[in-house]
């Protein structure tokens, strides 16, 4: 299984607007452009959709290294809601085990002011023998 080509095959990143930018071992930066669609109901960006970017990048990251990473545990804070009209999402690998990996997922705008982190904690699927 190419885990590239279903990281970039993502229906749901694609349809709420998401690019994968970089891409390395232990660490992704994804972008998503705001729209109207991405507001809630006060006219802020919703958190889901703040949410699903910093996911996105965890994903890209944890399963960079080649062998399938699903993800068990995220835990997100919200700081701001942003101002411009982007968002960046870079995730860094914490730790790498036999079983578990740990990112930290952090969100900023285009002005570098951040609006989010997320931490997360996948598993790691070892290929069966």
């Amino acid at each position: 299984m190419d885990l590239t080509e279903c990281i970039h095959n993502d229906l749901f990143a694609k349809h709420v607007g998401i690019r994968l930018v970089e891409t390395k071992e232990g660490y992704a930066k994804a972008e998503m452009d705001i729209h109207e669609y991405h507001l809630n109901g006060v006219r802020m960006v919703q958190g889901g959709a703040i949410f699903t970017l910093a996911d996105y990048a965890f994903a890209a990251a944890s399963n960079s290294r080649g062998l399938l990473c699903i993800g068990v545990q995220n835990s997100i804070s919200y700081f701001k809601s942003p101002k411009g009209k982007k968002l960046i999402a870079v995730a860094k690998e914490v730790s790498y085990g036999r079983k578990l990996c740990s990112y930290v997922i952090d969100v900023t705008d285009e002005n570098n002011e951040r609006i989010a982190q997320m931490t997360a904690l996948g598993y790691l699927k070892q290929p069966k023998e």
